[in-house]
Order: structure tokens, then C-alpha cells, then sequence
């Protein structure tokens, strides 16, 4: 007994070592395993937001000469403003009109000059990069094949997709986009981005598909992933330095822009853009502006009206959705919106020459009726400035 206890006792402590090694050999991708597990905490999401480079791998770039914002006089916003910026953990918000700042404030022990992440509103930063592309001829067909330029995809779902049916969200792709539920696709991608993996292996890993590409619409946030990877194998260039030659710099920028990488260094396109609350409005205000900045074209206008447009399937509760993209239901003339998880948002209203730009922390996002709501205002902000 006490031999088999002794040998017990010393593979016991080898397991230990063992696993103590593994842990500082692995210990910056066990710190970011651990972040990701507590990136949304009631007590931790507000910080997090806007210090994801000090939890994940990230890619600085270069903003160009910063370009100021004018500053109007400033608006009082409707009522029910500050009651509704409180229960949505507003962290920032710039409110534009005539390219004039009109309202700005920062919440939550936030500050104008902090980036914030911009979750799922780079997917509509990236369609106007790829605008770029397509109008000097370096990807001339969106009815190509994804493959052509990306063949670390075939044979996977994507394998007969076009880039306008993944630009739309009509790849046809099977993928769950559930963020409450653990073993989600959306969240494995997440443990593979904390962990240092690869996000081009885990888009070319992707077999299932729910139905034919261009027959339906599904949000599928791997299909953006996909549109970078088109990017790179035309350009045969990073995302972030073609982000900041073609968009940033000639934006200029408050500050200094990054991405947060997977652990190849491949920016996180999807969602892993990092922006100031007024470097978001600038980016509205040039869409706005039908991709025109201080007297110079960044994107080409037939560009920005045919990306902002609705494609043929109504996306969720309604809304409608172009090249990454998003129409709120029941549109209004010149309505247009980038929009992100946990409350970020580009709210463009074109007729009443508005720019809302919107970082938040909410982590009630999903509860019935928040869209509904969050439309209600931005509409009653714009129709407020446009009156006065």
C-alpha cells in the first residue's frame, strides 16, 4: 500500500510540474483565454472596452495629421436622453450635424481620447476599404468567387460562395452567432483568437452549410473574416496597413487606430477595429458625405450608395442589409447604419445631415425592445437638429 501511495505521491507531483510548466510556457495565451472569459463582467466590461491591446495581440496604425472636428452650439437632446444613455452603459457619444460638433460626453469614468472597440461596426469600416479596391480595378468582380482570391477555402463552406453573396451575408454558411451560449461558433472563435490561433484556419475550417450561397440571409460574422482574406490575396498586403493609407490617414484621425490580431498577426476585421467616439463620427460624416473629406474622394460616392443599399432579403426584426451594412426597418430616406454588439454604433441620417456615433457597455443589448428604442431617439435626435 504505502509503495503504491509513494507512487501515486511522485506521479502526482510530475503532473503538477508538468502543468506548472505548461502554464508559464502558455501563460500569455492562458491570460488571454482568461480575459475573454471575463471580457464582458459587469465590473470589468467598461475598462475592457476601451483597453483591449492590454488583453489581446493587437497592430497599432498610423491615423495620419489629426483633421479637427468643428464644434457648433452646442444642442439640447430630446428628453429621455441621459435616463436611456444610463440604463444602455453609454461610455461615449458625438452627435454631428452640418459636420459640426454639436453633443459630446463621456461616461462611466471614460474619456474623449480613449479607443474604444468597435465590435461589429469594422465590418462596415472594411466594406469601405474594399470600395477602394474595387474602383481602381484590384478586385474588378464582386460576382467572382471568394476562392479566387482566398484558395485556403476551398473545399470549405465557402467553396462556390461570390464575394457580393459573403459581402451580404448570403453565404449559405451554418454558423450559430449565439454570444450567451458557451460553445457557440461564435464564441469558439473567440477561444481561438485568445489563444493565438489562426482566424484564416478557422474560416477555411467552417464544412457546414445551412442552404445554398445567395439563396437566404443569415448574419454570419466569419463571412467578414472572409472578405479580408479576398483583400489580402489581391493586395498581397496587411489589412491595417491598407486601412491606413486608403482610410485613416487621409481621415486623419484624434489618434493612432489599432487592431486586435490573432496569433499570426491577421487583424480581427470583424470586430477588432479600435477607435475614439469621435474618430466613429468621422468615419459617419465621410459616408455622410458620400465618401468625400475636406475636399478630397477617400471612397468612391457610387461606392458608398450602392454598399449602403438593401439587398434582396430582409435581414433580422426587420432591418434591411447591403455590403456589411445595416438599414433600420421601415428606412427613412438616407438612413443608414454601422452597428456593433454591447451598444456601438454609426447612426447616419443623410437628409437631416446627422451623425450619431454611440460607444456603449451594454450588456443588455439583446432585451426586448432595445432596438426599438435605440432607433426611437436617434430618429427624435435627428428630426430635434434638423428643426432648430
Amino acid at each position: 500500500m504505502r509503495k503504491i501511495f509513494r507512487r501515486l505521491g511522485w506521479g502526482l507531483v510530475a503532473l503538477i510540474l508538468v502543468l506548472a510548466a505548461l502554464a508559464v510556457w502558455k501563460r500569455e495565451e492562458l491570460t488571454r483565454l482568461m480575459a475573454v472569459n471575463s471580457l464582458f463582467a459587469e465590473d470589468r466590461i467598461v475598462g475592457n472596452f476601451s483597453h483591449m491591446d492590454t488583453l489581446f495581440l493587437s497592430r497599432g496604425m498610423a491615423g495620419g495629421t489629426p483633421s479637427p472636428l468643428p464644434e457648433g452650439p452646442r444642442a439640447t437632446l430630446p428628453d429621455g436622453f441621459d435616463a436611456w444613455a444610463e440604463a444602455r452603459q453609454v461610455t461615449g457619444i458625438v452627435v454631428l450635424h452640418g459636420g459640426e460638433i454639436v453633443y459630446e460626453d463621456y461616461r462611466l469614468g471614460t474619456a474623449q481620447g480613449d479607443p474604444r472597440i468597435s465590435w461589429s461596426v469594422a465590418k462596415s469600416a472594411l466594406s469601405l476599404l474594399l470600395g477602394t479596391l474595387v474602383a481602381d480595378g484590384t478586385i474588378p468582380d464582386l460576382d467572382a468567387p471568394v476562392t479566387q482570391y482566398a484558395p485556403a477555402l476551398r473545399q470549405s463552406a465557402y467553396d462556390g460562395a461570390t464575394i457580393r453573396q459573403v459581402l451580404r451575408m448570403e453565404s449559405g454558411v451554418a454558423f450559430n452567432e449565439d454570444y450567451l451560449d458557451f460553445w457557440s461558433d461564435i464564441n469558439r472563435m473567440g477561444r481561438v483568437l485568445a489563444l493565438g490561433g489562426s482566424m484564416d484556419g478557422f474560416a477555411a475550417g467552417q464544412s457546414a452549410r445551412r442552404s445554398a450561397p445567395g439563396s437566404d440571409w443569415q448574419y454570419v460574422s466569419i463571412d467578414t473574416h472572409v472578405i479580408g482574406m479576398v483583400i489580402r490575396g489581391a493586395t498581397g498586403r496587411s489589412i491595417p496597413d491598407l486601412m491606413s493609407e486608403r482610410i485613416f490617414q487621409p481621415l486623419g484621425l484624434d489618434r493612432d487606430p489599432y487592431y486586435v490580431t490573432d496569433g499570426e498577426g491577421v487583424a480581427f476585421v470583424l470586430g477588432g477595429l479600435n477607435l475614439t467616439t469621435r474618430d466613429y463620427a468621422r468615419i459617419g460624416q465621410m459616408v455622410l458625405q458620400n465618401g468625400e473629406w475636406q475636399g478630397r474622394q477617400i471612397v468612391p460616392a457610387d461606392w458608398i450608395a450602392e454598399s449602403t443599399a438593401p439587398g434582396p432579403f430582409t435581414a433580422e426584426s426587420g432591418t434591411g442589409y447591403g455590403y456589411q451594412w445595416w438599414l433600420p426597418p421601415d428606412a427613412r430616406a438616407g438612413e443608414v447604419w454601422a452597428r456593433g454588439v454591447y451598444g456601438q454604433e454609426i447612426w447616419i441620417d443623410r437628409t437631416n445631415d446627422v451623425v450619431i456615433a454611440v460607444n456603449s457597455a451594454d450588456r443588455g443589448f439583446t432585451a426586448p425592445g432595445v432596438m426599438t428604442e435605440k432607433i426611437a431617439l436617434f430618429r427624435a435626435i435627428a428630426d430635434s437638429l434638423s428643426a432648430n
